[in-house]
């Protein structure tokens, strides 16, 4: 079965970290770029972060850069999102999300093939 699993979710403090995993089952990530994704209560959900399938190409949203960083193990089949100077509007829910490319370089946050279920993170005090 293909399937994204992401942990590392939790309650911190603002200025607190977290790092968040994103582990895939039943597939290679070497053919995936990957992208880490959040919903906030009552909003839509937005791209965060992603990384291409060689890990020489990311992204990240504006909200985040400078706080956030994405990076990928492919022999373990993990992909992480290490989040440091959290703030209250970080609160949300996180999933990771995979799409199969051709290309070394492609990064983007559209036509994702497979999806987790989502890890919670609240950054309150």
């Amino acid at each position: 079965q293909l399937q994204l699993v992401e942990s590392g979710g939790g309650l911190v403090q603002p200025g607190g970290s977290l790092r968040l995993s994103c582990v895939a089952s039943g597939f290679t990530l070497d053919y995936y770029a990957i992208g880490w994704f959040r919903q906030a209560p009552g909003k839509e959900r937005e791209g965060v972060s992603c990384i291409s399938k060689s890990g020489g190409s990311t992204n990240y949203t504006d909200s985040v850069k400078g706080r956030f960083t994405i990076s990928r193990d492919n022999a373990k089949k993990t992909v992480y999102l290490q989040m440091n100077s959290l703030k209250p509007e970080d609160t949300a829910v996180y999933y990771c999300a995979a799409r199969r490319v051709i290309l070394s370089s492609v990064c983007d946050y559209n036509g994702m093939n497979y999806w987790g279920k989502g890890t919670l993170v609240t950054v309150s005090s």
